[in-house]
């Protein structure tokens, strides 16, 4: 999440999607364990960072001092709002500079109990190449990982991902845009040592992407709008549970050029299955089932991880009339369904398609991929019985 510079000790990954081996939908290996994985659902729908809810569903905001990013600056609770963006109450992050320690401020906010570990992690986040005030070109770093602490240098238990470290005008030592994904063995803060993969997309991601990581059978894959940018396995691959993180920090003064430029990065959704590998297409459906069925918030993830991911409830289990708000999804599902009519799992269902399931007919609500547990029955916001 933010060292002085990517220095890699593991191996470098290529940024390409053609140099990446295939993938296939799996669930997580897990045991025979009843109780369910669960999942975390948050379109961020609070009314300010001070929102009574936001401390009751796991989220803290940081406030305290200390790293990453420029030393002497501050981390503001105040930097965490939660405006309507492009017609959607999103949660923001705001980082501002005047080119000095003690006028420059960081945001970070997250999921703080950790308990995160194998799954699908997905966030849709709106990123900035310009400052929304403010002369352009500082180094600034807009985020999405997990973590767990570093217990002392070069900890081999050390676990973390780094969905997305966007830097618009570059830093250490790039030029940027650059956009990294990072999977980390462990570091040392003094003198300067880092364990990891990581691969990075020299290019600007200005505006909305999907941020989307699978991770499973000893793989951490990561995709950006539906499309695999990073395969990384070996000793990186996560070894403890995390928490789940979102921030944006300067790294450095150096490409300040005078006056005040603030910075905002807005997240509109954050998702993740536990121990489910779902492709970037039933991971959308998954939001919009939820969006569809009116629903804001949904967090039933277990800290073990000896738990059963096919027994995680589905998103919604009553009809709903309430139009979705999601925005389109960047990919679209490729699967046929079946020629009998008959319901089954992993195929893309067109809105109005009819089906049988349990001998009965239901006619498809809302265009989506099916899963393990989305049954006809189970998710009515998605199948309306005829």
């Amino acid at each position: 999440m933010g060292r002085p510079r990517k220095i890699a000790v593991g191996a470098t990954v290529a940024a390409t999607a053609a140099a990446l081996a295939g993938f296939a939908v799996a669930a997580a290996p897990s045991s025979s364990a009843a109780t369910a994985c669960g999942v975390l659902f948050d379109d961020f729908a609070y009314s300010s960072r001070t929102d009574p809810a936001l401390g009751q569903r796991g989220w803290s905001i940081r406030g305290a001092a200390g790293g990453p990013g420029v030393p002497g600056a501050s981390w503001l609770a105040d930097n965490v709002s939660f405006p309507t963006v492009d017609g959607q109450r999103v949660a923001q992050l705001t980082a501002r500079t005047d080119g000095t320690a003690g006028g420059t401020s960081h945001a970070e906010f997250s999921q703080s109990n950790r308990r995160f570990f194998e799954g699908t992690y997905l966030a849709r986040i709106k990123f900035a190449d310009a400052p929304a005030t403010g002369p352009d070109g500082d180094h600034v770093n807009q985020t999405f990982y997990t973590i767990s602490p570093l217990a002392a240098p070069r900890d081999p238990n050390y676990s973390e991902m780094d969905f997305s470290e966007y830097l618009p005008n570059g830093g250490w030592g790039e030029a940027g845009p650059i956009n990294y994904q990072t999977t980390w063995y462990t570091y040392v803060a003094d003198p300067w040592y880092a364990d990891n993969q990581h691969s990075q997309q020299a290019r600007s991601i200005n505006g909305w992407h999907d941020v989307l990581a699978t991770v499973a059978g000893g793989h951490v894959r990561y995709y950006l709008d539906g499309v695999l940018v990073g395969d990384h396995s070996g000793k990186v691959y996560p070894r403890q549970n995390m928490s789940i993180d979102f921030n944006q920090w300067f790294i450095d003064l150096a490409g300040h050029s005078g006056g005040t430029a603030v910075y905002q990065q807005a997240i509109d959704y954050v998702y993740h299955a536990k121990k489910q590998v779902l492709s970037p297409a039933q991971a959308a459906a998954a939001i919009t089932a939820y969006r569809s069925a009116g629903r804001t918030h949904a967090d039933t993830v277990v800290t073990a991880n000896d738990c059963d991911p096919g027994s995680t409830p589905p998103p919604a289990t009553t009809p709903t009339t309430t139009a979705p708000t999601t925005r389109p999804p960047t990919t679209a599902p490729t699967t046929a369904p079946p020629a009998a009519g008959a319901w089954a799992p992993g195929v893309a269902y067109a809105q109005g398609q009819i089906v049988t399931y349990g001998g009965r007919r239901y006619q498809c609500r809302q265009a989506h991929t099916s899963l393990v547990s989305w049954e006809p029955p189970n998710v009515l916001a998605l199948w309306l019985p005829l």
